[in-house]
């Protein structure tokens, strides 16, 4: 089963598959997009123009149950969302993966830039993508053993420039959509737009000393590292430092506030199932764009952990996922409060 959304990935992936000589049934799936049926419409012709089966499975109650009420709940908080991550684990690897288990397909494929590899002992470990560019290991990171069995990632040793060759030569380079770098459910639209109908709560603009610099009309409009927006003029920029959803304070500073060597981690998630020894020293990615940085790992007293980097690290988010390196493996990840 390959997951097909109409683009170029995933088009290429099944695509690969079927030149190794395997069975591949492709599979849409519908969740809040807007333009879900012309999507669709688009996989289904890819998937007649490789000569695969295709079906579409409608997981739109759920997405908005799993992802879409944690996305805004979480803004609400106070806190910056990760709602690929969440999708991969409950959505995609999650219900998905169940259906074709329904319907006696045991193998999975997605166009996802990373790799997997199984150890002797049945266990299978996941790996970076080749390509640093394109590597998508980071939103995986909620993937366990019982997701990990059987799938596959057939690009994860490709780079975008060797999959759009291959599309064009297969004839696919007018069928797929154009690469998007949106969430899939804002498609274009800003945080503005997408929380346009939520009732406004105006608060404070406040320094971390307390000071009052204006107002603002909602937390859920800013998130840490912010600048843009704030309309609060001075010889030097003001940036988001900190969301206090108790009081409905946005919390603001100078770019020296930005910087933090530690953070804490809740609802932590190893990929071999299994706690490695800690404390321990791993290479950590506090969001997708951020350049790992080398940190100690350690449990804390209250059932997290605690990650102390070698050096400081600009605008770490509460609700963003910091994920666990060692070399190329994806060892956890966990969201930081």
């Amino acid at each position: 089963m390959v997951a097909m959304s109409g683009g170029v990935d995933s088009s290429v992936t099944a695509a690969l598959l079927l030149q190794r000589g395997l069975t591949v049934v492709g599979v849409f799936m519908r969740l809040a997009q807007a333009d879900a049926e012309a999507q669709a419409e688009r996989a289904r012709r890819i998937a007649d123009c490789l000569g695969i089966h295709f079906e579409v499975v409608d997981l739109a109650t759920e997405f908005q149950r799993q992802v879409l009420d944690y996305f805004t709940g979480s803004y609400l908080q106070g806190k910056t969302p990760n709602p690929c991550v969440v999708c991969n684990q409950t959505i995609k690897f999650g219900l998905l993966r169940d259906f074709g288990r329904s319907r006696g397909i045991s193998a999975m494929a997605t166009g996802h830039y990373a790799r997997t590899a199984q150890e002797a002992d049945g266990r299978v470990r996941l790996l970076a993508g080749l390509d640093p560019k394109k590597d998508q290991s980071y939103f995986l990171c909620g993937l366990g053993q019982e997701h990990l069995a059987g799938l596959t990632f057939p690009l994860g040793e490709t780079t975008k420039e060797e999959v759009y060759r291959v599309a064009a030569g297969l004839g696919l380079s007018g069928l797929h959509s154009a690469e998007s770098q949106d969430i899939c459910f804002l498609q274009g639209r800003g945080l503005a737009d997408y929380f346009g109908e939520l009732p406004q709560r105006p608060g404070e603009f406040v320094t971390a000393s307390g000071e009052r610099k204006g107002q603002h009309q909602g937390i859920h409009r800013y998130t840490v590292g912010q600048r843009r927006g704030l309309g609060i003029p001075d010889a030097t920029p003001y940036y988001v430092i900190g969301l206090d959803p108790v009081k409905n304070h946005v919390i603001i500073g100078k770019e020296e506030d930005l910087w933090r060597d530690e953070l804490a981690l809740r609802e932590m998630h190893w990929t071999l199932g299994l706690e490695p020894p800690l404390p321990q020293n791993f290479m950590v990615k506090i969001r997708y764009r951020h350049a790992a940085a080398q940190a100690m790992v350690s449990p804390d007293s209250a059932g997290g952990y605690t990650i102390k980097f070698i050096g400081p690290q600009r605008a770490v988010t509460p609700g963003q996922f910091a994920v666990l390196y060692q070399g190329d493996e994806v060892i956890g990840g966990g969201a930081i409060v």
